[in-house]
């Protein structure tokens, strides 16, 4: 089982300045799946009461020169604990840009190793970034779990496989500041965050207590997949009774999640997405959030990077 790669500048930056930061936010534990292609950060994907989070890469997002090899299919996945990958990172970039001329000349190695730990009698594995400076080299190892087994590796493809169906309506929303700061003051109100989303191109978000009753609505939003047409007499109803009206009317579903997950998934904007898009799967079976990057300077997709979210739901709501 082997694994070495160089970090280009593009993937450090992606790692260092957006997605780990994004990435500990949900959870400190994650997969890390390697494979001939891809790079997958995996968070939850085998507990289904946590946010489910898939951060995916083309391989030359994020590296050169890659090499990977192993007797399953030249698949590897451990665990590892997302803020010490990225101390290790953000260390290795700082002694890069202190004492190399470039990246070019100074470059980030990173590679899969079993050393022997102090005062330890068992070889440990670990991922290890390496920094080779004019005169020096500087070595850093994350500890990792046991690379997982074969079967192990088939659960989490199988669960990886299950967490890529779409939902059939998708609303896409630009303004995730105005979204961030409503379930921001919404979090101290109460747990429960209704969530509807209308073939209309709707987002009703809502928070009701026997006290307080607290709504947000995105009107006019992009859809992509299943659309209709809002009938004209239900343009000046209120948000609640358009809503509670497209449901009746099969044109739209509605969830009930958890204001804390719903919460966490919006710390994605750490990884600077372009736009998000919400969708309720078959069934109500959850909340799906994907966030769209661009190509820079451009409006086209840049689909060397996914990455999305899966959010449980508390009652599989109407539809």
């Amino acid at each position: 089982m082997k694994f070495k790669a160089f970090l280009t500048e593009n993937g450090v930056n992606l790692l260092e300045k957006r997605f780990l930061p994004a990435l500990d936010k949900m959870g400190k534990i994650c997969h890390l799946y390697l494979t001939r292609d891809h790079t997958m950060f995996l968070h939850n994907l085998l507990n289904g009461d946590e946010v489910q989070s898939i951060a995916q890469f083309q391989k030359e997002a994020l590296f050169d020169d890659y090499r990977i090899s192993s007797q399953n299919e030249d698949r590897i996945a451990f665990t590892v604990d997302i803020s010490l990958l990225h101390r290790a990172v953000r260390s290795s970039v700082s002694i890069c840009t202190e004492f190399g001329s470039g990246h070019t000349q100074n470059r980030l190695q990173i590679k899969l190793v079993k050393k022997l730990p102090p005062n330890s009698t068992q070889p440990m594995p670990f991922l290890t970034f390496e920094t080779k400076g004019y005169k020096s080299a500087v070595i850093q190892d994350v500890p990792i779990s046991k690379p997982l087994s074969r079967s192990q590796v088939l659960e989490l493809q199988n669960a990886l496989d299950m967490a890529q169906d779409l939902p059939q309506t998708l609303v896409q929303v630009h303004d995730l500041n105005r979204l961030q700061n409503f379930v921001d003051r919404m979090k101290h109100v109460g747990d429960l965050l209704n969530v509807s989303i209308s073939k209309y191109g709707d987002l009703y978000v809502q928070i009701s207590t026997t006290l307080i009753s607290l709504g947000a609505e995105f009107r006019k939003l992009l859809v992509v997949g299943q659309q209709a047409d809002e009938p004209a007499e239900d343009r000046n109803l209120s948000a609640q009774t358009r809503s509670t009206k497209a449901i009746l009317q099969g044109n739209a579903h509605s969830v009930q999640v958890n204001v804390r997950h719903f919460a966490k998934s919006l710390q994605c904007h750490l990884a600077k997405p372009d736009c998000a898009f919400y969708g309720i799967a078959p069934q109500g079976a959850c909340l799906t959030v994907i966030f769209q990057f661009f190509i820079p300077g451009s409006r086209q997709t840049d689909k060397s990077i996914s990455l999305h979210c899966r959010l449980p739901v508390l009652d599989p709501g109407s539809s």
